[in-house]
């Protein structure tokens, strides 16, 4: 098996883009944030915002390599394979988020935005993958 270092790079940045569009000021960012219990005039994130989108990239840049090795192993040749393989990785990780957000007694609404940002930006990372693969 060999890993295209590159396209998990542009993949990773995919996603990462993806999900600073989806939690972004104008879009999912103020309901997820209410929906959380948080007020407006809390800030994300703590003290240290460079940790945080640090590590965010880091969980981006896994994502993308384990859904890289998944895809080599099932020798996904198409552009579809790869995005709906990238799709259901992202299904199956928000039902697992699922089950901590139920026990926890947190907002199903907020879940649902978090879901949404992880199944589509796994299936876009599974579509750049495709498209160096």
């Amino acid at each position: 098996m060999e890993i295209n270092w590159l396209a998990i790079l542009v993949a990773t940045i995919i996603g990462a883009i993806v999900g600073n569009l989806w939690f972004g000021p104008k879009t999912f960012f103020p309901l997820w944030w209410k929906y959380i219990g948080k007020s407006p005039e809390e800030l994300p994130g703590g003290a240290n915002m460079g940790v945080v989108f640090g590590l965010t990239f880091a969980a981006f840049a896994v994502q993308a390599t384990v859904l890289e090795v998944v895809l080599q192993a099932i020798g996904s040749p198409t552009w579809w394979v790869r995005l709906a393989t990238g799709a259901l990785l992202g299904l199956i990780g928000a039902a697992a988020s699922l089950t901590h957000k139920l026990f926890g007694s947190l907002s199903l609404r907020a879940w649902i935005l978090e879901a949404g940002s992880d199944i589509v930006g796994l299936a876009l990372i599974g579509l750049v993958l495709g498209l160096f693969g």
